[in-house]
């Protein structure tokens, strides 16, 4: 079927994409489920570990171990929630949101260098679809 065929291109395409940018990282850079953690925390605010993992779809205990990092290298903090003083916040810090935004441009940077071969037309079908791909990246 159509949806087949879309499924098996985008799942091939968008995993090579991924793989490469992987590839490019540098020495001392943010590992991915760190840069996870972090956006996650950027994009959508405070949030319990249980919370990140659960949304990340990763065990408790691995995400513990990447907060805990993030919290070493001054990129979170943790804090008590605003309801429930028992209950344990982290937020990205001021710090973590600049490293989250390095990592962003960088990659950015990559991808455009990467698009310069590419026609007016064929950047215009990439912006059509960016949409789309977010919104299967939300059914997810």
């Amino acid at each position: 079927s159509d949806r087949e065929r879309a499924a098996r291109a985008l799942f091939v395409s968008l995993g090579l994409v991924r793989r490469r940018l992987r590839a490019s990282g540098s020495p001392g850079e943010l590992a991915f489920p760190e840069v996870a953690a972090l956006a996650r925390l950027e994009r959508t605010g405070p949030a319990t570990s249980a919370e990140l993992a659960r949304i990340e779809q990763i065990s408790p205990q691995s995400m513990g171990a990447t907060l805990a990092r993030l919290e070493a290298r001054g990129l979170v903090r943790r804090s008590t929630g605003p309801a429930d003083g028992r209950r344990v916040v982290l937020s990205v810090t001021a710090t973590g949101k600049q490293a989250v935004n390095r990592r962003r441009d960088a990659r950015v940077k990559q991808l455009a260098a990467a698009l310069d071969g590419f026609t007016e037309s064929e950047l215009q079908q990439l912006l059509a679809a960016a949409p789309l791909i977010q919104r299967l990246a939300d059914g997810l």
